[in-house]
C-alpha cells in the first residue's frame, strides 16, 4: 500500500515535470522558430506592376517566399514608397532596405561602369549577354563592382531582349532631323542623341508619359511594346522607331545589402540565386509573348507607323557609339575592365549568331506560303 502510494506520487511528479519541460522548451522554440523568419524589403525604380518591370520585381518576391517556405519573405515597395527610383541602391547598400530592383546604368553617377555591365549600344543581344554572364567571367566582374562600389551583392534578374529606341512627335528621315529634338533616353544611348544635336532629358518610368503629353520631350525612349503598352505613348506621337541599336540587351539588377546576403543561411542564398535567375528567363519571355500582339494592336487600332532608322543613320549612332564608350573606358579603370570582357565575348559570338539567328530570321522573313 504505501509502495503503491510511493509509485503514486513518483508518478505525479514526473509528469508535471514533464510538463514544465515541454511549456519551457515550447516557450524557448517559439522565439527560435520567429527568429529564423525573415522579412525583407525590396525597393525597386519602377512604379507598381509596371508591366515587364514591375511584374519582374513581383515574380521574384513571390518565388522566393514560396520557395523558402515563408522563411524568407520579399515584400516589393515600388519607386516612390521608400525611396525615388534612383536612390534605390544607395538605400539598399546603407541597410534602409534589403534588397532593391533596377537597372545597372541607373547608378552611374556612381559606377560610370554600369553602362557598360547593363548593356551598351551594339553589344550584345539577351542571349549573348546571359552567355557571358555564366559563361565568361561575367557574374564575379558584376560582383565585384557592386561590392567595392554600392555595399551590395549583384545578381542579373531580368532582360528587356532588343528594345526599340523610340516614339516621336516628328518624323525623323535624317541625321540633321535629331538635332534640336528633345529626347528621354538613357545610358549611352543618351549620350549619342546628344552628340547628334538632341537635348536629352533625364526621367524615371513614371514621368516620361506625362513629359511626353505634354511636349516637354519629343522623343521618348523605355523599352519595348508590352512595357510602354500601358503608357499610351501611341496617344502623343505615332513614329515608332527601329532597331534598338541603343539597347540590344538591357538587363536587371538584384542587388543585395552585402552584410544580410553575407549572412544569409546557405539554402536560402540558393533559393535568392534560383530565382533570380528564374526571373531573369520569365522577364524576357514574358517581354516577347506579350510585344508581338501590341505590336500588331498599335499599328491596326492605333495607327502607329514603324519607322525603319536609315542605314545612314545606323552608321553614325554606331560611329558615336563607339567614340563615347572610348570616352567612358578611358576615364574609367572598372568600365575598362568590364568592356573588355564584354567585347571580346561579344566578338566570339558575332559569326555564330549572325549565321545562326541572323540567317535564320532573314530566311523566315522571306515571301513563300505557309499555313496561318
Amino acid at each position: 500500500m504505501q509502495q503503491n502510494l510511493h509509485r503514486r506520487q513518483f508518478i505525479k511528479k514526473s509528469v508535471a515535470a514533464a510538463g514544465a519541460g515541454v511549456a519551457l522548451t515550447s516557450a524557448l522554440a517559439a522565439p527560435a522558430i520567429a527568429q529564423n523568419r525573415q522579412k525583407w524589403k525590396m525597393v525597386t525604380c519602377w512604379p507598381a506592376n509596371l508591366p515587364g518591370l514591375g511584374t519582374g520585381s513581383e515574380y521574384f518576391a513571390k518565388a522566393v517566399t514560396r520557395a523558402s517556405g515563408g522563411r524568407l519573405e520579399v515584400q516589393v515597395y515600388p519607386a516612390g514608397e521608400i525611396v525615388p527610383a534612383y536612390e534605390a541602391v544607395d538605400a539598399v547598400g546603407s541597410g534602409v532596405a534589403e534588397m532593391g530592383h533596377g537597372t545597372p546604368y541607373y547608378w552611374k553617377g556612381k559606377a560610370p561602369a554600369g553602362q557598360i555591365l547593363g548593356g551598351f549600344p551594339m553589344g550584345p543581344t539577351a542571349q549573348e549577354y546571359n552567355a557571358w554572364y555564366h559563361f565568361g567571367g561575367g557574374s564575379d566582374l558584376c560582383d565585384h563592382l557592386y561590392r567595392e562600389v554600392f555595399n551590395c551583392k549583384f545578381l542579373v534578374c531580368g532582360n528587356t531582349g532588343v528594345q526599340h529606341p523610340g516614339w516621336s512627335t516628328k518624323e525623323v528621315n535624317t541625321l540633321a532631323d535629331f538635332k534640336g529634338l528633345k529626347v528621354r533616353m538613357a545610358g549611352i544611348g543618351g549620350e549619342v542623341m546628344s552628340r547628334l544635336g538632341a537635348t536629352v532629358v533625364n526621367l524615371p518610368g513614371g514621368e516620361v508619359a506625362g513629359a511626353l503629353a505634354s511636349g516637354a520631350i519629343d522623343w521618348v525612349e523605355w523599352n519595348n511594346p508590352y512595357g510602354e503598352a500601358s503608357m499610351g505613348f501611341w496617344r502623343y506621337a505615332k513614329y515608332y522607331y527601329t532597331p534598338g541599336w541603343h539597347e540590344p540587351g538591357s538587363t536587371l539588377d538584384l542587388f543585395i545589402n552585402a552584410k544580410k546576403w553575407d549572412g544569409l543561411d546557405e539554402d536560402l542564398k540558393g533559393i535568392v540565386e534560383y530565382c533570380a535567375y528564374a526571373t531573369n528567363q520569365m522577364v524576357l519571355c514574358e517581354f516577347q509573348a506579350r510585344s508581338g500582339p501590341v505590336l500588331e494592336s498599335f499599328v491596326k487600332d492605333h495607327k502607329v507607323v514603324i519607322k525603319e532608322l536609315s542605314d545612314e543613320i545606323l552608321v553614325e549612332v554606331g560611329r558615336l557609339s563607339g567614340q563615347a564608350i572610348q570616352d567612358l573606358i578611358s576615364s574609367d579603370p572598372m568600365a575598362a575592365k568590364i568592356f573588355k570582357s564584354m567585347i571580346a565575348f561579344r566578338n566570339q559570338q558575332v559569326r555564330y549568331t549572325d549565321t545562326a539567328e541572323g540567317a535564320y530570321l532573314r530566311a523566315r522573313a522571306l515571301k513563300y506560303p505557309f499555313p496561318a
